[in-house]
């Protein structure tokens, strides 16, 4: 695979449309969470994305392999999984769509925060450090203020929204700071699905009845979410990630907030006031600093 040093034409067009993808994806949970239990439906998601990533990786000649030394990491990788998706699912049965985007893609501040004590070479300079002043003032700021939307916005849901973003933090951190740091892209991916696809279905039963008011559209959107999101959609993520330089591929996350609140409001009719917006501009703003890479010093001549 060739290896690009800057984010071209083609590569800027595939973030925008994973950021607008995961956007939606927030909304088909929504839907969804409709007509099957949140933690159910998340375990059959996993299982199907199980089938879906493992035939693919069997039809490109590399089968799913434990690599030596990884089982335990591969164990905590998905176990960790498993607990952000029962987080984020139960969050958006209890709280709106916009808000969960403006609080779920904070990720990138608790990574950066956990970073700077785990991993080497990722410190908090200034310029992140203000950034991350910025995103969770926003995230502090939609979680104090209900904005007005009473019980469609409960204050549980956006505490697990919150505890979903840590989540998936650890699970970046995961990848980067265990031996699965070694293995493809897709192993580590196919290790989240295969791990929490049991965990989540044996627990399921605890958070009530598995099936609510199903209906085909329910259906659809769980073949949608193995499919399109966990397995096309992840996987196109993380081929992009291998083509083109990290920091540039991670400077797009600003925008997977934004199209959220967008999906919410379009299609959901959720309502979108000064709270969240001014909540989304602040998170927004924080990824872009936290994100970007430092400047390069150019040696003088003399």
């Amino acid at each position: 695979m060739e290896r690009k040093d800057h984010i071209d034409a083609f590569g800027a067009a595939a973030l925008i449309g994973f950021s607008a993808l995961l956007g939606f994806n927030q909304v088909v949970i929504k839907v969804v969470n409709e007509g099957l239990q949140p933690v159910f439906w998340a375990g059959l998601r996993s299982a199907g994305a199980v089938i879906c990533l493992g035939t693919w990786m069997l039809l490109r000649g590399r089968p799913p392999r434990v690599a030596p030394g990884t089982a335990w990491a591969g164990m905590l990788i998905g176990t960790l999984f498993a607990a952000e998706f029962v987080l984020l699912f139960l969050a958006l049965d209890l709280t709106t769509v916009t808000r969960t985007s403006v609080i779920f893609y904070s990720m990138p501040v608790w990574l950066a925060l956990a970073g700077h004590a785990l991993l080497p070479g990722e410190r908090i300079t200034p310029r992140k450090a203000l950034g991350l002043a910025l995103a969770f003032s926003g995230v502090a700021w939609a979680i104090v203020d209900r904005g007005g939307q009473g019980g469609a916005a409960s204050l549980a849901g956006d505490l697990f929204a919150l505890g979903a973003a840590v989540g998936w933090a650890g699970i970046a951190l995961c990848a980067r700071a265990t031996p699965l740091s070694r293995v493809p892209p897709e192993m580590q991916l196919f290790w989240q699905v295969a791990v929490s696809a049991p965990l989540l279905l044996l627990v399921s039963p605890l958070f009530g009845p598995l099936v609510r008011d199903l209906a085909p559209i329910h259906l659809w959107g769980l073949a949608f979410q193995a499919v399109v999101i966990v397995s096309l959609g992840f996987v196109s993520w993380l081929w992009l990630l291998a083509r083109y330089p990290a920091a540039g591929v991670a400077s797009f996350s600003f925008l997977s907030p934004i199209f959220g609140v967008g999906c919410g409001w379009a299609l959901l009719g959720e309502h979108v006031g000064p709270t969240v917006l001014g909540a989304l501009a602040l998170v927004a703003a924080g990824i872009v600093l936290i994100n970007r890479p430092a400047r390069r010093q150019v040696p003088q001549k003399v």
